[in-house]
């Protein structure tokens, strides 16, 4: 039996977070969430067994953009997958996250048929 995939939640919206994370944790998936960046970043730093990113966009302090940026600059972690959530569909945010090294661009919420696409990640 294959472990559960760990999957690193960063939303800083309670109801957001709550929702992604049931679903996700409905197919058995670990969820690890935090609610901003600079959290997610400490959590990396001490915890290596992180498989997927999956981050919202917009955040007060900083954006799930700035995060990928963060994680694609670090030897240690540019091998991780980042997925970045958002409400709004708006192809030149799409198109930064994409060249920045993200994974998907997936309009909230997260939804049961999102998360084959996520697996598919890992």
């Amino acid at each position: 039996m294959m472990a559960s995939p760990h999957v690193l939640l960063v939303e800083d919206s309670c109801v957001d977070r709550l929702v992604a994370s049931r679903v996700l944790k409905s197919f058995n998936i670990r969820v690890t969430a935090v609610e901003g960046p600079m959290e997610a970043l400490k959590f990396l730093d001490m915890e290596h067994d992180v498989q997927l990113i999956l981050t919202d966009y917009c955040m007060p302090d900083m954006t799930g953009y700035d995060l990928l940026i963060e994680v694609k600059k670090s030897p240690k972690l540019n091998h991780l997958p980042v997925v970045i959530i958002c409400t709004e569909d708006i192809p030149e945010r799409i198109k930064m996250c994409l060249d920045g090294g993200a994974k998907d661009y997936i309009i909230k919420p997260i939804k049961v048929v999102n998360v084959s696409r996520l697996l598919s990640y890992i």
